[in-house]
């Protein structure tokens, strides 16, 4: 705009230097012609005297004459440079509307451009809408593509851009934001200027993109599905909508012997029979799948194949030959029979194994030792995958190293010689494990239980073991007493406990002289006399019990007594010390924090009741200096009492909020349910704050169903959670912004959404703000103590209902409230069935 202006500005320059140029030039004609006169001539040349009177007169002639030209041609050159200027002013308007459309174009969606006039000039940056949230501090930060997009797509754009500067090579790159958004970008040479253009990507383009995405995916997957089934030995195929074959694979060409695939479909070569095909097309028309196994001649020998057609619009089709499978197993049966007849008998558990480790045989036995499920064992699995589920299921020797002791058990597959291994499970079972070489290859494994011999020794001895090692690291005290009243057995923690002398404990006195030591401790008769009455009663009159024991050394025991085997008592002693005073200060500042919150409670309603009446007076006289009646005040008085009636009314809302959370504490809130009308309600809500919407310069906008219509609830107190959202909203949004008020009816739910696009909440301050007293205006014109949120969550808390936030920084804050949506009369079956209950 600026060089058309300064070109402009030049023409017209141009234009009066050239009429002046022209003016001077007639008038010099004018002077020339002037002299040119006969007599001033021959006056001249002749030098001679002439008369003074006829040069003078001359002369003025001459002058006026000039002037006359040099006027006229100023005049003529004059009528030029309007001219000339009016066709510039036409020129400048078309430009300047050309420039003002170009302007609108580019606004009409969210795109750069970035020129280089040179590859080494500083880029011109021109944006409709900036691309990133806060490119503009400074139009370079677009440059700066890693910031706002996905790593791969900036460095593919950097280096799009450096080929475009350098050699002018076009491009045009699909690239993914670093926030989920999806751009355009175009780059091109442009009368000696490298142009590019961004464009945020939108709508039916972003969606094209994502199709054009899953197409390639799609194609990939299809080629390799293609090329699985040509690679499969199994003949594969498939019909159109027609019942003519569509595709097959090499196998199935071979299968009917053909050259090649594209032989057999141009052929129509068939691999079932008629009545096959017959019962496959039933299927076809029925859209079920089909199953079945039919006889058919696959290259020229007659085979069982087990078909199965899949239904949808292309029928596919695969076919797995059962022919070597038929000969393996029949095999496999006649060498089976000769050995199943007498190992079956066997109590010794049998498995047979062939030279690639798979089982080929075993009888009862081994499936009852193992306890393995027969649909495992008839799949024939691996010598390594039996063990290796064995060892899965807890059933096999605990090795160290479990891959190195396998290797060491399958070296019997190598070894002339029988192998002969001892293997203790972790049940406690021992087996003597023999594996026997096949000759044909393979392992026979013989398993013989021999753990009865050693079993109730090593259960004895295992478990003497394992309690005395138990019983000795307790803490707890442990003595155990029996039938005649003598100790039989303390742990050092009982020593400990009671400070007893081991030494004494070691010669098992009887329970009157530990008693004798012990009351020293603890001299409360009724206690031992209940322990010893325990103790030295018969075993069918014991009743085990627990006592609480306050020694005198200031230490709290819990003692349980409890009757065992062959007529002997247990006694424990467990240390509650630390445990009883916790509890007891526990109790304690329990009782004071009670009492504290109650002394909160009645401050708080004290001092509100005590703020409510002065706030009232003040209120009513502002509005009464308000009225005319009062008389007249100046501007500045009612600025001042207005200022006046804000402070009052936000005070007494506030104590009014401290009031409702202090009934709410005290369980003591109680709604006024009736129909709340959802439209009426959210124009109530808006109606409160349009004194805030007009002074900060903001919109609201209300969406709501048409069928929206009433819920059950108290409509002061959902009022009351609207305008408190609105406020927020309203006070974290900026001029000209929009705040929404959406209302849905989902199921049997009412839901608010309070929407507004400012500032956003961070992720520090989501978890604290619905506390009290939490509020978080850095950077906003919102002011409050922070109870709005925390009022809301409750009330809508009252009525059944839940708060969800959703949020972003810089985003926007969208805050969601459910209620339930009881009719009235469903409400009222509800009361009338718990009244019944009750």
């Amino acid at each position: 705009m600026t060089r058309r202006r300064q070109t402009n500005s030049q023409k017209l320059q141009y234009a009066g230097a050239g009429g002046l140029r022209c003016a001077v030039a007639n008038g010099a004609t004018a002077l020339a012609a002037l002299f040119a006169t006969p007599a001033l001539a021959q006056a001249l040349v002749a030098d001679i005297p002439f008369d003074s009177n006829v040069v003078s007169f001359a002369l003025s002639g001459g002058l006026a004459l000039f002037s006359a030209v040099v006027a006229i041609a100023h005049i003529g050159e004059r009528n030029g440079w309007r001219r000339r200027e009016t066709e510039l002013l036409e020129e400048l308007e078309d430009a300047r509307a050309r420039l003002d459309r170009i302007k609108t174009f580019m606004a009409s969606e969210p795109q750069v451009f970035i020129a280089w006039t040179t590859p080494d000039s500083e880029p011109d940056v021109s944006a409709s809408t900036l691309l990133p949230s806060d490119a503009a501090i400074s139009p370079r930060r677009i440059l700066a593509f890693g910031s706002w997009l996905a790593p791969k797509g900036a460095q593919d754009l950097e280096a799009a851009v450096e080929r475009l500067r350098n050699s002018g090579e076009s491009f045009r790159l699909q690239l993914a934001g670093a926030v989920g958004r999806h751009f355009d970008a175009d780059g091109r040479a442009v009368g000696g200027s490298a142009v590019l253009r961004i464009r945020e990507v939108s709508g039916d383009r972003l969606e094209l993109i994502g199709l054009r995405e899953r197409y390639a995916e799609t194609q990939k997957e299809l080629s390799g599905l293609h090329a699985l089934l040509e690679a499969s030995p199994t003949p594969v195929w498939a019909r159109d909508a027609d019942g003519r074959l569509a595709f097959v694979n090499s196998a199935y060409a071979s299968a009917v012997e053909a050259k090649d695939p594209a032989d057999a479909i141009a052929r129509g070569l068939e691999l079932l029979d008629q009545s096959a095909r017959s019962e496959a097309a039933k299927a076809i028309a029925k859209g079920v799948a089909w199953r079945a196994r039919v006889p058919a001649v696959v290259a020229g020998a007659r085979h069982m194949l087990d078909v199965t057609q899949a239904a949808g619009p292309m029928a596919a089709s695969i076919a797995i030959d059962q022919h070597e499978v038929e000969t393996v197993r029949a095999d496999l049966q006649q060498q089976m029979q000769s050995h199943v007849r007498t190992l079956d008998q066997l109590p010794t558990a049998v498995a047979i194994f062939d030279r690639g480790r798979r089982l080929v045989y075993h009888n009862d036995a081994y499936a009852k030792l193992w306890q393995l499920e027969p649909r495992f064992l008839d799949h024939k699995p691996t010598d390594g995958e039996i063990l290796d589920r064995l060892r899965a299921g807890e059933r096999m020797p605990v090795e160290s190293d479990y891959k190195a002791w396998k290797e060491r058990l399958f070296e019997a597959y190598r070894s002339p010689e029988p192998v002969r291994h001892t293997w203790h499970l972790p049940d406690g079972r021992i087996l003597e494990v023999v594996a026997h070489p096949n000759t044909q290859g393979g392992v026979t494994y013989l398993y013989d239980d021999t753990t009865k011999a050693y079993d109730l020794e090593t259960r004895f001895n295992a478990l003497n073991r394992t309690q005395s090692e138990t019983l000795e690291t307790l803490h707890e005290g442990v003595a155990v007493f029996g039938a005649d009243g003598r100790l039989s057995f303390c742990n050092p923690a009982f020593a400990e406990l009671w400070r007893l002398d081991p030494d004494v404990l070691a010669k098992k006195p009887r329970f009157e002289a530990i008693v004798t030591q012990c009351k020293t401790l603890h001299d409360n008769d009724d206690t031992w006399a209940a322990l010893k009455g325990f103790v030295t009663s018969f075993n069918d009159m014991r009743e085990g019990f627990t006592r609480r024991i306050e020694r005198s050394d200031g230490m709290v025991l819990d003692c349980t007594a409890q009757s065992l085997l062959e007529g002997a008592a247990l006694l424990t002693f467990v240390d509650v010390t630390a445990d009883v005073n916790v509890e007891r200060a526990l109790t304690d500042r329990n009782a004071a924090l009670i009492a504290a919150e109650k002394l909160r409670n009645d401050f708080i309603h004290h001092v509100s009741y005590e703020l409510r009446s002065p706030l009232n007076n003040i209120n009513g006289f502002v509005h009464l200096l308000g009225e005319e009646s009062t008389g007249p005040l100046n501007p500045r008085q009612m600025e001042y009492l207005g200022y006046v009636s804000k402070s009052s009314a936000a005070l007494l809302a506030i104590i009014d909020d401290i009031l409702d959370l202090a009934t709410i504490d005290e369980d003591a809130m109680e709604l006024e349910l009736s129909d709340v009308d959802v439209r009426a309600t959210m124009g109530a809500a808006i109606e409160g704050v349009q004194d805030r919407l007009a002074e900060n310069s903001i919109d609201v906008q209300i969406i709501a169903m048409d069928d929206i219509g009433t819920f059950r609830g108290d409509a002061k107190r959902v009022r009351q959670v609207l305008f408190n959202l609105l406020s927020n909203a309203i006070g974290f949004s900026r001029p000209g912004q929009t705040v929404t008020l959406a209302a849905l009816r989902r199921g049997d739910e009412v839901v608010f959404k309070v929407t507004d696009h400012g500032r956003g909440i961070p992720a520090e301050v989501l978890e604290r703000v619905f506390e009290r007293f939490e509020s978080h205006t850095a950077g906003s014109r919102h002011r409050g103590v922070g109870l709005g949120l925390s009022i809301v969550r409750a009330f809508v808390e009252l009525h059944g209902g839940k708060v969800f936030i959703d949020t972003a920084p810089g985003e926007g804050t969208t805050v969601t409230c459910v209620f339930p949506a009881l009719a009235a009369e469903e409400e009222a079956r509800l009361i009338a069935h718990e009244g019944g209950a009750e």
